[in-house]
């Protein structure tokens, strides 16, 4: 028996995942489903699993800040991400294990079966490598695409104000007053611009670019003045980790 704890910050790729694991495979016992990295150290610490299932992008500790916890990482990972072919690459150069949202049946069978006949564990090193290689990409291609009707548009991701979320869509606010619009979900632009250390998710509604950031004014949550004057709501639940790189420049 596999002892399991899955963690991502989205219910239904829990639900999903849970329901994959139940009907292919069946030596997987799921203990803990965990809705934030707190919450999974809470659970490893009480259940200590063999294997976590981890979401790389999560709101106030990532899915790296998770495994910095640890001198040495005692349980297998399987990272489960909608990264992009540029970082999926970085995984496979530190020769760790992902799943690739939305997760297919076999792909998550031939994932267990490579869990199942390793001798050893990952190292921490090897965690450490490939988040290093991920920052890297913030100086190779720093353009996003926003489709058209003519084809896609490639802005510079440092022209990027905020984003914001509008139901199945994302408006992107850009320098010089422009706004563009793209048939993206805020969580699939999010994923994209994650290589950028310089996006934070600061509300469900809204990603920033910390600099582009000219006030934080303070409240239950607070509210951002951005360049141009615009206000972006923060939530009270990622308060903490915004006024943490706010102040450590980090």
């Amino acid at each position: 028996m596999i002892k399991t704890i899955l963690v991502d910050d989205e219910v239904h790729c829990l639900d999903t995942l849970s329901i994959l694991l139940a009907n292919y495979c069946p030596e997987v016992k799921i203990l803990a489903k965990c809705q934030s990295g707190e919450d999974a150290l809470d659970s490893i610490g009480k259940f200590r699993p063999d294997l976590v299932f981890l979401d790389i992008q999560m709101p106030g500790m990532n899915g790296f800040q998770l495994l910095e916890n640890f001198v040495q990482v005692p349980f297998s990972v399987i990272f489960a991400t909608g990264y992009d072919q540029y970082a999926i690459k970085a995984i496979r150069l530190n020769a760790l294990d992902y799943l690739l949202k939305p997760i297919d049946a076999r792909e998550l069978l031939a994932a267990i079966h490579k869990i199942k006949s390793h001798s050893h564990l990952p190292s921490k090193e090897q965690f450490e490598a490939m988040n290093s290689q991920l920052k890297k990409l913030e100086n190779c291609f720093s353009k996003i695409a926003i489709a058209t009707l003519e084809g896609y548009e490639m802005v510079p991701v440092k022209e990027i104000i905020y984003c914001e979320a509008d139901n199945n869509y994302t408006h992107f606010h850009i320098k010089n007053g422009k706004k563009k619009t793209a048939c993206r979900t805020l969580k699939e632009v999010e994923e994209q611009l994650l290589i950028f250390s310089f996006f934070i998710r600061v509300h469900h509604s809204y990603l920033i670019n910390l600099n582009e950031v000219d006030k934080y004014v303070r409240g239950e949550g607070g509210y951002l003045v951005m360049n141009g004057d615009s206000t972006v709501n923060v939530s009270r639940n990622r308060k903490e980790l915004l006024l943490k790189k706010l102040t450590s420049g980090k």
